[in-house]
């Protein structure tokens, strides 16, 4: 995948969204560990460019949200003290 060029961005038209629906892609790793993995929209753009068959080109800005669950208890570290104390 070749990378774009800034030029490609000028003219283009930031579009509004809403979420409808944000899942969690789920893996399970050799270690034991499940990942779980979700991108998160924050941000789309229009081109003035399109795909052969005339579909207009959009850019996303997005994170990727990763958390590790059912790590098993031979691969966590000793937890360490809490840097503030309770309130």
């Amino acid at each position: 995948m070749s990378k774009m060029r800034r030029e490609a961005l000028q003219d283009s038209e930031d579009i509004d969204f809403t979420e409808e629906k944000e899942q969690w892609n789920e893996y399970k790793l050799a270690d034991g560990t499940t990942l779980k993995v979700k991108l998160v929209l924050r941000g789309i753009k229009r081109l003035k460019r399109y795909e052969p068959d005339g579909t207009p080109i959009y850019v996303i800005n997005s994170i990727n949200v990763v958390r590790a669950v059912d790590v098993p208890p031979g691969l966590k570290a000793k937890p360490k003290k809490p840097e503030v104390s309770p309130v």
